[in-house]
C-alpha cells in the first residue's frame, strides 16, 4: 500500500505540539478516529499513557504516533516515537506489575514488522520498549540484535524512568539521519502468512493493507475485482458460473479467496460466500485463530460472547470442504451459500476416492460422483443463481485420489450442467495446471469466457524465502550446481540455512535465531519412524491448532521442539524458523533418491512411482515451510542398530554438503 503512515495512526503530531496539547484534546482525537467503541478502561489507559509521555518527551524533537495500526498482525502499537534518528516502539501495560514474556514478545513483533515491511525502517535503528507502569524500575542495557542490523533487544521501563530510558537510547545508539515525514510516507509492503492474512481480512482490513504495494498487489486487486464482477453478474442476471483463478507459485491465490469471502460475508446480503479447503489442519487452525482474535477484540471493547457462538460464526466464513460435502449429502436443500470458493481445487477427490471414503467412513453405498461433480451439483440446487471460484495450484501432491483440475471441467461439461458459464485465463491451458487434455472443450465451447485477470503473474512469497522453492526444486532434482547457486542467493537475501548431525545444537540454533514471538518448530516426514531414539515419534499425532497457535508456555506448542509436525500437518502453513529432521526413508544414493517405508522391524523399498512422488513431495513441503531460515538435522546413524545404519544417512549428508549447505559451526 502506498499511502502514508499518518492514516494508520489514530493520533500523530510533532512532539512539541503534543507537549502543549491538553490531554483532553489528544484523547478527543484518539476517540474520534477509533474504529471501536471506547471503554472507560481504555480511556483511563490512554490518559495514563499521555501523562507518562508528556513527562518523558520533554526536550526531544521529532514526531509521536499513538495507536499505530499493524494490519498484518491485526494489532495496534500503543506509541511510536521518531526522533534523534531513531524509531522507538513503545508498548504500554498500564497497571501491570511485571515485564511479562508475552508483552516483551508483543513489542518485539511490532519492531520486526516495521523493520521487515516498512521501507522507511529498513535502514533505521528500531528499538522496542515495554512500559509496565506498576513494575519495579530495572537497570537498562543496550543489546544489539546479533543478526539484524539496526535492531535492538527490548528495554524495560515502569513509566517513571521512561525519560532516562529514552536518554540512554539516544546517547548510546548511533542514529542515522532520519526525516520523520519521509519515514511517515514510506511504503508499507508486508507479506503475511495465511493465518495473519485471514485474521486481518476477517477483522475488516482490506487486501491493500496487508499486501505489498508493488505489481503483485495490483494483480491481486485486479483479480479480486474481476471475480467480484463475475459474481455480481450472476446475481443480477440469475446465472450460474464457475471461474478458475490460477497463478505462479506464491502469487496469492489463497489471499484472493480469503479476501473475496471477507468482502462478501455480510449476512444481510443474499450472497453469502464460504471459503472451502480440503486441508483439515489448515481449516482447524484458521477457525481457531479467527475465533481467538475475535474474542480478543471483543474483550478490548468490553463485549462478551460465548466462544462456541463466535466459532459458529467463523465456521460460516471458512469450512472444511469435506464437511460441506457431508452436509449436502444429508440434505437435498440448496446450501446457505450462494458463492463457494475452493482453495487448491485441483486436490478435490476423484470418483474412486470419494466413493471409498463415503463407503468406509460414512456407510453410504453406491456413491458414484467425484467431489467436483458433487460440489457442482450441490451449488446447482439454487434455482436462480450461484457461483463457484476454484483456486488452482500445482505441485506438492502428497495424497492419493486427487482428481486434478480436469475433473472440474469434465463435471461442469456434463449435460445437466450446460447452463454453467466457465471463466478461465489463457494460462489455464498450460501443462502445469493439468487441463491440456481438455483444450478442445475450452476452445470450442461458447460457454467459456477468457479473462487475463484470472491469472496472477507475480510471486508474493515471503520476503526472505523467495528463492527457497527454487533451491528445494534443484536439491530434490539432484542438480548440485543449480542448488549451490540458490544457496548463495538465499544467503545474500538473509535466509539462513545450516545442516548438522547434532539434534541438541539444532534445537539451540532455532531458539537463538527467533526474536520476539517468531514461531519455530520441528518438522519431519510422516515416514520418519527411526527417529525415535531422539525422542521424535512421528506416530504421535499432534493437535495442529495447539502446535501452531499456542504460546511458549505450552508444552504442546511448536516452541517446545518436542512434538513434531509432518507434511500433512504443515502443508499450506509457514513458520519463521524450522528444524527439519531427515530420516532414512528418503536417502540419497549415487545418482538417485532411495524411497523407503518402515514396516515391522525393517525398511522396505517403495516401488510404486506414485508413492515415490508423494514421498519426494513430502520433503518438498517440509523444506519450504520456513520464512526466515531452517536447519536440517541428519542423524549420524548407529552401527549397532541395523535400522539406523550410518549408510542410510551418510549419503544424504554428503549430498547436502555438496549442494552448498554450510555445516553449523
Amino acid at each position: 500500500m502506498g499511502g502514508t503512515l499518518f492514516q494508520r495512526a489514530w493520533y500523530s503530531d510533532e512532539i512539541s505540539h503534543f507537549l502543549h496539547a491538553s490531554p483532553e484534546t489528544i484523547l478527543g482525537e484518539l476517540s474520534t478516529r477509533a474504529t471501536v467503541d471506547m471503554q472507560v478502561t481504555q480511556r483511563d489507559a490512554w490518559l495514563e499513557e499521555i501523562r507518562v509521555l508528556k513527562k518523558a518527551l520533554e526536550g526531544i524533537r521529532g514526531r509521536v504516533y499513538l495507536e499505530f495500526t499493524i494490519p498484518r498482525m491485526g494489532h495496534r502499537a500503543d506509541c511510536i516515537i521518531v526522533a534523534e534518528g531513531h524509531v522507538v516502539v513503545l508498548e504500554f501495560k498500564v497497571g501491570k506489575g511485571e515485564y511479562s514474556r508475552d508483552a516483551l514478545d508483543q513489542v518485539c513483533d511490532y519492531t520486526l514488522d516495521l523493520k521487515y515491511f516498512h521501507k522507511g525502517s529498513h535502514h533505521a535503528t528500531v528499538i522496542p520498549v515495554l512500559v509496565a507502569t506498576a513494575a519495579r524500575a530495572e537497570r537498562s542495557f543496550i543489546l544489539r540484535h546479533p543478526r539484524i542490523a539496526g535492531l535492538y533487544h527490548p528495554l524495560r521501563s515502569n513509566g517513571q524512568n521512561l525519560a532516562e530510558v529514552l536518554r540512554l537510547i539516544f546517547q548510546e545508539i548511533q542514529g542515522r539521519p532520519l526525516n520523520p515525514l519521509e519515514w511517515e510516507n514510506a511504503p508499507y509492503e508486508p507479506t503475511p502468512t495465511i493465518v495473519e492474512a485471514a485474521r486481518a481480512l476477517y477483522a475488516g482490513h482490506g487486501v491493500h493493507e496487508i499486501a505489498r504495494s508493488d505489481a503483485g498487489a495490483q494483480h491481486l486487486g485486479q483479480t479480486t475485482e474481476r471475480v467480484n464482477a463475475i459474481i455480481d453478474e450472476c446475481a443480477r442476471k440469475k446465472k450460474k458460473a464457475i471461474c478458475f483463478v490460477t497463478g505462479v507459485p506464491g502469487a496469492g491465490k489463497t489471499l484472493v479467496g480469503l479476501n473475496l469471502a471477507a468482502q462478501r460475508s455480510d449476512p444481510s446480503l443474499d450472497q453469502h460466500t464460504v471459503f472451502l479447503s480440503g486441508n483439515g489442519p489448515l481449516v482447524a487452525i484458521l477457525q481457531e485463530a479467527l475465533t481467538r482474535d475475535t474474542l480478543r477484540r471483543m474483550q478490548q471493547q468490553g463485549q462478551r460472547r460465548p466462544k462456541g457462538e463466535v466459532k459458529a460464526s467463523v465456521k460460516s466464513f471458512i469450512q472444511n470442504v469435506h464437511h460441506f460435502r457431508d452436509e449436502a449429502v444429508r440434505s437435498k436443500e440448496p446450501p446457505h451459500d450462494r458463492v463457494a470458493i475452493f482453495d487448491e481445487a485441483q486436490r478435490a477427490w476423484n470418483r474412486e476416492q470419494t466413493a471409498k471414503f463415503m463407503r468406509q467412513k460414512k456407510g453410504i453405498l453406491g456413491f458414484n460422483q467425484s467431489e467436483p461433480e458433487f460440489l457442482v451439483e450441490t451449488m446447482d440446487r439454487h434455482q436462480d443463481w450461484a457461483a463457484i471460484v476454484c483456486l488452482v495450484g500445482s505441485g506438492q501432491e502428497i495424497n492419493t485420489g486427487e482428481a486434478g483440475i480436469g475433473e472440474w471441467l469434465e463435471s461442469v461439461n456434463k449435460s445437466h450442467f450446460q447452463h454453467w458459464d466457465i471463466f478461465v485465463s489463457p494460462q489455464f491451458e498450460d501443462p502445469e495446471f493439468g487441463s491440456e487434455s481438455l483444450k478442445p472443450l475450452l476452445r470450442q465451447s461458447p460457454r467459456v469466457c477468457w479473462c487475463d485477470e484470472l491469472h496472477l503473474k507475480v510471486s508474493m512469497r515471503s520476503f526472505r524465502s523467495e528463492n527457497v522453492s527454487a533451491f528445494v526444486n534443484a536439491l530434490l532434482d539432484l542438480d548440485v550446481r543449480r542448488a549451490r547457486q540458490h544457496v548463495e542467493t538465499m544467503r545474500d537475501n538473509g535466509f539462513l540455512t545450516y545442516i548438522t548431525r547434532d539434534l541438541d545444537r539444532a534445537k539451540a540454533w532455532v531458539r537463538e535465531q527467533a526474536f520476539g514471538g517468531e514461531r519455530y518448530g520441528m518438522v519431519v516426514s510422516s515416514q520418519a519412524e527411526r527417529l525415535k531414539p531422539y525422542a521424535i515419534d512421528v506416530r504421535y499425532k499432534i493437535d495442529p491448532v495447539l502446535w501452531f497457535l499456542n504460546d511458549k508456555e505450552d508444552v504442546r506448542s511448536s516452541y517446545y521442539l518436542e512434538d513434531v509436525a509432518s507434511e500433512f500437518d504443515v502443508q499450506g502453513l509457514e513458520l519463521d524458523w524450522t528444524l527439519v529432521a531427515w530420516d532414512g526413508d528418503f536417502r540419497c544414493g549415487e545418482d538417485n533418491w532411495g524411497h523407503y517405508s518402515f514396516r515391522g522391524d525393517r525398511w522396505e523399498t517403495i516401488r510404486k512411482p506414485e508413492r515415490q512422488k508423494y514421498q519426494k513431495n513430502a520433503y518438498r513441503v517440509l523444506l519450504t515451510r520456513a520464512r526466515q531460515g531452517m536447519i536440517i538435522f541428519v542423524p549420524p546413524g548407529d552401527r549397532h542398530d541395523p535400522t539406523r545404519d550410518p549408510d542410510f544417512y551418510d549419503g544424504t549428508w554428503r549430498y547436502l554438503c555438496d549442494a552448498g549447505l554450510p555445516v553449523l559451526p
